[in-house]
């Protein structure tokens, strides 16, 4: 007996991180319907991030940093963000090469400050 994949988008409920994994060279024809998954996993999802696994995108070039761009730009139009776990240090270079910023998985948000040390003062000691 054989069962076949459902069509559209997989149920994502509000605990689970909506993901869309990117594999092997993607195509300059491809990216549209990428765009498009971005789109409807926040829609679907409710969620503010979709989280991209770009693990498999093989060697980075200009073609992925355009296609991140783009699905970026998709998920801003859409009331969110993308987030990208798994990157290729070589690709996290590119990146930061050509001056885009995106969030990593794992990296603290912009808006929160890394956990670190506090120290205790005692009273009547200047704060350092």
């Amino acid at each position: 007996m054989s069962y076949g994949r459902p069509a559209g988008l997989p149920h994502v409920d509000a605990k689970t991180p909506a993901v869309l994994v990117l594999a092997g060279p993607v195509t300059r024809d491809e990216v549209p319907g990428l765009c498009d998954d971005v789109r409807g996993l926040l829609e679907v999802s409710g969620a503010a991030v979709v989280v991209c696994d770009v693990g498999g995108l093989g060697p980075p070039g200009l073609g992925t940093v355009e296609l991140l761009a783009r699905l970026e730009l998709a998920a801003r139009r859409a009331g969110g963000r993308i987030r990208l776990r798994d990157p290729d240090p070589a690709l996290h270079a590119l990146l930061d090469l050509v001056g885009l910023r995106f969030q990593m998985e794992g990296q603290a948000e912009e808006r929160e400050p890394p956990l670190g040390v506090e120290e205790e003062v005692e009273p009547g000691q200047p704060a350092v």
